[in-house]
């Protein structure tokens, strides 16, 4: 509670003294651009204004120098003027960078002339050179009266990785790249690109709660690099990955792409991102020219805006190669749910949404859906011959409440039971599932266990525990969770799976209806005491009076209305589709977790891809059930990033990507057997 007070007392005074930072900063660089007329800095050329500085302006200049030179002698006077000229040089560079690192200028038209090497290489001999060596080297190369183009562009696109058609000199198609756009040329670079990683201080998080700038210049696509894990053990030819035979390669990507909406409507959360890089005409060609760039076989998004979709992505995707599928949340929500594959590649065998509201049940009285959809492969001329497994592709996003995991519990025990009845086949097995979404729980939470372990005892369980999100320990009034989790009217059992796919009741384990049961009231059986039971007065010695209209021979009739029967399990849940995650969730390499988000500047894990797996021999390692290749095979996915990297880019979203949430891609194998 004194957190929350604080955070509310705090974030105001933050908001005020950032305000008042970049007006003092403003004024201060307008100030330091005046004083200056001309200047070049490795082929990047500045200029304050059009209009030359005033005489008023050299009078003062001249005014200075004489009263700094002071009494000196004449030959004394030019270190003096060295001095002078030094210092404003370096005060006019200190304005410049500001200028550049300022992310506020990105929606000012910028101009960059590139030039040749060797002006490029002077760049970076100044980057590493001291204030006092930078300011001097500079002055030397400052023209005296040249006119040149204003340039308001961060930083980071300013020094671009020349490719092919970037040589040195200002060729056509360097001034053609002029307009594009600075946040998406990052995507723009070869697969093969080479970087060399830059090892970055981890920056401090403040009490202010806001993101502070990376101090140092470097392009956001170096930053948030991202490695492609190559996971296969088998040599790399095309359509063949396995000893046993060839695979069908595909690729799936995860996406919360974050809904204007829901950016609008919590301003709050994104403080630390410029308005500029917030707007839906800055995001959405970020967010596509990524998603082409990775280039997926099967799409699964989520926080997708209906408007958005049917008016500009799903054009767009169309003319990718997709088949696009979308669900929207239910009541009021705008935004919902697609799944999209590339119709080269897949046939669409069946689709089934699922709503997660239910009406009167207080465990599932949220807006959330989910889609599952059951694909065929389509196989290369090569192979046609022969055939593959059809493939399950689930798509959801849970609720977000922390508290309330209870329902995320029932959620994915409603997705669970829609996958279960698409992917089992006639004989009873399952064909191979991947799951993607924002599951809204971090890892090795019960809700994550559950998943991969199959299994979770849930009986006095708290609901906040259930995601692992935040820590409500300190709560005096903690809602648990009672047995059973959901009502039997849902139709769902503790096996997560629907009540008519159940296995055939028992001939000795009944449940007959209230209607047929109270035919049986006023019967011979009913009306005659027991001869064994202990008489007491006033409560055994009744005898109930049949009334005059019912017979006195009933004609046994079969129950018109039967309930089904099912098992329940006090306090477990469980499932048998045997899934686990693509993602390790830890980054050996610095020795920090995975993030795919970065709320409050938290960073977490939410986002997952789980996929159909054989369990081992071993079983159970600690808990954690282990897991080995079956029929689809895990070939590779693309690295996340770890909290301290994604702070050298001022957190989620950022100008390069235009999420919230990181992307998740992995690669998949699909054993083709002979037909």
């Amino acid at each position: 509670m004194i957190g929350t007070v604080l955070c509310y007392l705090l974030l105001p005074a933050a908001r005020l003294l950032r305000a008042l930072r970049d007006a003092f900063f403003t004024c201060r660089k307008n100030v330091l651009l005046a004083k200056s007329p001309t200047t070049q800095v490795g082929g990047i050329s500045f200029v304050p204004s059009r209009r030359s500085v005033p005489e008023e302006q050299e009078a003062l200049l001249q005014q200075q120098l004489e009263e700094e030179a002071g009494g000196l002698h004449s030959s004394e006077s030019a270190p003096a003027v060295g001095k002078v000229s030094d210092t404003l040089t370096s005060d006019w560079l200190e304005g410049s960078e500001l200028l550049m690192t300022s992310l506020s200028n990105l929606n000012v038209a910028s101009e960059v002339t590139w030039c040749s090497d060797q002006q490029h290489d002077e760049l970076h001999t100044l980057m590493s050179l001291g204030p006092k060596e930078h300011a001097a080297v500079t002055l030397a190369k400052l023209p005296e009266e040249e006119s040149v183009a204003m340039v308001g562009i961060a930083a980071w696109a300013s020094v671009r990785t020349q490719t092919d058609h970037q040589i040195s000199g200002c060729t056509p198609s360097a001034l053609e790249r002029e307009d594009e756009n600075t946040a998406v040329l990052g995507w723009s670079l070869a697969h093969d690109t080479e970087i060399v990683p830059v090892e970055g201080t981890a920056w401090p998080f403040y009490d202010t709660g806001q993101f502070q700038p990376f101090p140092e210049e470097r392009p956001y696509h170096e930053i948030l690099w991202r490695d492609w894990e190559d996971l296969s053990t088998q040599p790399a030819v095309p359509e063949l990955g396995s000893e046993k035979g060839p695979l069908f390669e595909f690729r799936v990507m995860s996406y919360n792409i974050l809904a204007q909406d829901l950016v609008e409507q919590s301003p709050d959360l994104y403080l630390h991102s410029q308005p500029d890089i917030l707007d839906w005409s800055y995001r959405l060609p970020n967010l596509l020219q990524e998603i082409q760039h990775w280039d997926p076989d099967v799409l699964c998004l989520q926080e997708v805006q209906e408007n958005h979709y049917w008016e500009q992505l799903e054009p767009t995707f169309r003319m990718m190669g997709f088949v696009c599928l979308y669900k929207r949340r239910t009541g009021k929500k705008t935004d919902g749910c697609a799944v999209c594959y590339k119709h080269g590649r897949f046939q669409l065998i069946s689709v089934s949404p699922v709503e997660y509201f239910r009406p009167g049940m207080d465990i599932l009285n949220r807006d959330n859906v989910g889609l599952v959809l059951l694909l065929q492969p389509l196989l290369p001329e090569g192979v046609r011959q022969k055939a593959t497994s059809p493939l399950c592709v689930a798509n959801t996003h849970v609720l977000y409440n922390p508290r309330r995991g209870d329902i995320k519990l029932a959620q994915m025990a409603l997705l669970l039971a829609e996958v279960d009845k698409v992917a089992k086949t006639v004989e009873g097995r399952y064909c191979p599932v991947i799951l993607c979404g924002d599951l809204n729980a971090v890892p090795d939470s019960p809700l994550y266990k559950f998943i991969r372990n199959g299994q979770l005892s849930y009986h006095g369980m708290p609901a906040w525990k259930v995601s692992g999100q935040e820590d409500f320990s300190q709560q005096l009034h903690q809602r648990k969770l009672q047995t059973p989790l959901w009502h039997s009217c849902l139709g769902i059992t503790d096996n997560c799976q629907y009540v008519t796919l159940c296995q055939p009741k028992k001939s000795d384990r009944r449940k007959y209806s209230r209607d047929f049961l109270l035919q049986f009231r006023f019967c011979d059986a009913a009306c005659e005491r027991p001869a064994h039971l202990i008489l007491w007065k006033g409560v055994t010695d009744v005898q109930p009076d049949r009334p005059a209209h019912w017979p006195k021979h009933l004609t046994m009739v079969n129950d018109p209305d039967p309930e089904l029967f099912f098992p329940r399990f006090p306090g477990v849940i469980r499932h048998g589709l045997n899934l686990t995650s693509a993602y390790s969730h830890f980054l050996p390499q610095r020795g920090r977790p995975e993030v795919t988000t970065m709320p409050m500047g938290l960073g977490a894990t939410v986002d997952y891809i789980f996929y159909s797996a054989e369990p081992t021999e071993n079983g159970n390692e600690g808990g954690r059930r282990l897991y080995q290749d079956g029929a689809l095979k895990l070939l590779g996915r693309l690295s996340l990033l770890s909290e301290d990297v994604l702070w050298l880019a001022n957190g989620l979203p950022n100008p390069f990507c235009s999420s919230d949430h990181l992307c998740l891609l992995a690669s998949f194998g699909l054993e083709i057997s002979s037909a």
